[in-house]
């Protein structure tokens, strides 16, 4: 099985997409995952037909184009003390193999840790994403949104699975937008663009 279906909420300490993966009958994601489990087995795939909606969170702080057939799900967090937290988390599958979320948590147990400097905070979320994912880190860059600290990076496992990953530290809330494809062929850079592009701060109710 590709090691990308285990990308997690990195930073956040969420087994997001594992969490998704091991329910997904009960969720109603009936496809399964193709296996893949030789380097290169899903070379040739294609990416997936997305139809965008906006979805509006502005009581969560946000706006974001998401594949349509969004779902809401709170996720079981482990914060330093082993005590269980829920996160939310909306999610998408335009397809069985691709996936696009977004997540986030108020003052994350990876904040507290790095004594609340944004860039230690942000190292410290991507080195999580990329350990507990098995992947490599293959590129990453630094911007702002709305003058806030912006990460965003791209991983890669062996099997050729890859990600995209922005995280947002917007005050004290930690934001994680994430696409997953099984192979560099089944993603298209536009879409993954339109995606982090689209999401937007609600001011109102940012966490200052």
């Amino acid at each position: 099985m590709n090691r990308w279906y285990y990308i997690v909420l990195g930073g956040i300490l969420v087994v997001g997409v594992i969490y998704i993966y091991l329910h997904r009958q009960d969720l109603g994601i009936s496809v399964p995952f193709s296996s893949g489990s030789e380097p290169g087995a899903n070379a040739d795939l294609r990416p997936a037909h997305i139809d965008w909606v906006k979805v509006d969170r502005s009581f969560q702080g946000f706006t974001v184009d998401m594949p349509s057939g969004t779902s809401e799900i709170e996720v079981p967090a482990y914060n330093q003390q082993g005590a269980a937290e829920q996160v939310t988390m909306i999610y998408s599958y335009p397809d069985a193999e691709t996936s696009f979320s977004v997540s986030w948590e108020d003052n994350p147990p990876v904040m507290q840790a790095s004594g609340g400097s944004a860039d230690l905070t942000l190292d410290m979320a991507r080195d999580d994403a990329l350990t507990r994912s098995q992947c490599s880190l293959v590129s990453e860059s630094r911007t702002t949104l709305d003058g806030y600290p912006v990460r965003d990076f791209v991983g890669r496992n062996e099997s050729g699975g890859v990600f995209n990953a922005r995280l947002i530290l917007a005050g004290q809330r930690l934001y994680l937008l994430m696409s997953a494809f099984p192979s560099v062929t089944a993603r298209r850079d536009s879409d993954v663009t339109r995606f982090f592009n689209s999401f937007h701060l609600v001011s109102s109710t940012n966490n200052d």
